[in-house]
């Protein structure tokens, strides 16, 4: 499986919020990652 296709900054970003190491969560299954990022949009909606 390839890397993802999003920039240093954003995979930053992402890493702090998700609190997850940088290498995990370029090697993540885009689908899971997507998932993660709506559970946190609920988060922060609510």
């Amino acid at each position: 499986m390839k890397p993802l296709q999003i920039s240093p900054e954003t995979a930053l970003k992402l890493a702090e919020k998700l609190n997850l190491p940088l290498e995990q969560l370029m090697h993540m299954p885009q689908h899971i990652l997507i998932q993660k990022m709506m559970e946190l949009e609920k988060e922060e909606n609510k």
